[in-house]
């Protein structure tokens, strides 16, 4: 059975149910009033932010000067026309007039970021902006850099940074980030981006889990036997083969992405109805993850990897990583949490199985779990965002006989809900709910320390497989991986 229903979306909100979609803690703060593009001129400005910004022009949301820096030599004109092919490659344009608005906002600065000058310019382009957001789309290694140099310009007074993924690649670089920002910048005016949690399905989690009062009795360690969190995709790294080289899965998907949905899963509810109670919650479950060890992850890489562009012939970087994680929490003590994430799988698909403890006595002959499973509540996030509870029911008929069948949700997403859309309103308007704190970033990271150096070597798997198959036998206890279902 299936339900259907239609979202809003991201644009479909007006500007003040946009502001409170969540909680009632944004009245008092201040937007900024420029967001300056560390960057400007990289893919991930032209593919994800150039539409994005457009998207909010679009909403009517976006009159602040856009202030574009990098190091290419490029007239206003040319770093115009770059935003409009952005735009053209990720979206249809229909609204000229907002394209057109969004153009006319834009601004060009042109230097080295280690040069002071670039900062002075930066400043003279912004006049009148006294409330300016830095966005930060510029390689790790340079975050310090910039983040030094703004402050030592002034261009920090009052400001914001928006500070792209990986924050750090272990916990002493996170760390050593952390002070860096926090000596420039206060802790209330520093986004940590993860562009993952922009996405409505990832905020429906938190929503669908504390709106909803039947789960509470039993979303614990009492009734729920595993959980597992599958991120996959059907390709390969494509021209990422450097950056691959650099982060590998782990540091890449699972201590962001999928320790974000664990923290969603796991946290307690907040306290109050404000972003900070969020960030506090969260925090508290990678506090109580214990920290992995090298039996507890398997780390795969695709045949052919290593004849990939600008990859070593003798690569040990994982292209796929499970794992199983335990959270020491009252909640959650003895549930076993398992993750994966690859690259070059058999489907691209994200999802989430809550599997549920069988009935304490075996009534009926046929009602031990089918191939293992019992009950499960399933969150598809994508490609489509689907909410399904598995139960048994019984078949016509005067035997005791039944099958089991999901109970679905479907939520269709409007085809403009942009994760970096929302993320960017966000941040500028001083929203923080979906940003992860410093306490949050080095917590997670002490989890995976223990094998990010210590660990077993890759093992090969094949494109359009499920990865190794050792993988399997890391779950086999709690009743083998789920895997997706692409309708």
């Amino acid at each position: 059975m299936s339900i259907l229903w239609y979202a809003s979306g991201f644009s479909g909100m007006s500007e003040r149910e946009e502001k409170s979609r969540l909680f009632d803690a944004t009245d008092s703060l201040v937007s900024s009033d420029a967001l300056v593009l560390f960057g400007a001129t990289g893919d991930l400005v032209h593919k994800k932010i150039f539409p994005a910004l457009y998207a909010l022009a679009k909403r009517g949301i976006l009159s602040k000067p856009v202030v574009g820096v990098a190091r290419q030599p490029w007239s206003l004109l040319q770093f115009q026309q770059r935003a409009e092919d952005g735009i053209k490659s990720s979206c249809k344009i229909d609204d000229r007039q907002a394209l057109i608005h969004f153009l006319s906002l834009l601004r060009y600065v042109e230097g080295d970021y280690n040069d002071p000058g670039v900062y002075l310019a930066i400043k003279q382009v912004l006049a009148d902006s006294r409330r300016p957001a830095h966005y930060l789309a510029i390689p790790p290694a340079l975050f310090a850099t910039v983040i030094k140099g703004l402050g030592e310009s002034g261009l920090a007074d009052n400001a914001r940074v928006i500070v792209e993924k990986p924050f750090g690649r272990d916990l002493a670089s996170a760390r050593e980030l952390n002070n860096i920002a926090k000596s420039v910048f206060p802790e209330e005016s520093i986004f940590r981006i993860d562009h993952y949690l922009g996405k409505e399905a990832i905020m429906n989690i938190l929503y669908f889990r504390f709106a909803n009062s039947f789960l509470e009795p039993i979303w614990n360690r009492n009734c729920v036997a595993s959980v597992q969190i599958t991120l996959a995709e059907n390709f390969g790294v494509e021209s990422r083969g450097e950056f691959y080289e650099s982060a590998g899965c782990l540091r890449d998907v699972i201590q962001n992405h999928l320790f974000q949905i664990v923290a969603l899963l796991a946290m307690e509810p907040p306290a109050y109805r404000g972003y900070e109670a969020v960030h506090i919650e969260k925090a508290k479950v990678f506090k109580a993850m214990r920290p992995l060890q090298p039996e507890d992850i398997v780390r795969g890489q695709y045949v052919g990897y290593r004849d990939e562009q600008r990859v070593a012939k003798d690569s040990d970087v994982e292209t796929f990583c499970s794992l199983r994680l335990f959270i020491d929490s009252w909640r959650w003590a003895g549930v076993p949490w398992y993750l994966r994430s690859g690259k070059f799988l058999a489907a691209t698909a994200a999802e989430v199985l809550i599997q549920l403890k069988p009935p304490p006595q075996k009534l009926f002959a046929d009602s031990a779990p089918e191939n293992g499973r019992a009950n499960y509540l399933r969150f598809q996030l994508s490609p489509r965002f689907v909410i399904a509870l598995a139960a048994r029911v019984k078949r016509i008929g005067k035997e005791f006989v039944g099958e089991q069948h999901e109970l679905d949700l479907l939520y269709k997403q409007s085809e403009e809900d942009m994760p970096y859309a929302r993320l960017l309103a966000d941040a500028m308007a001083g929203y923080s709910v979906l940003y992860t704190r410093a306490d949050a970033i080095e917590a997670a990271w002490a989890v995976v320390e223990p094998v990010l150096k210590y660990h077993e070597s890759v093992i090969p798997y094949y494109p359009g497989s499920w990865g190794p198959e050792k993988s399997d036998t890391l779950i086999a206890a709690d009743g083998g991986w789920f895997n997706p279902k692409l309708e």
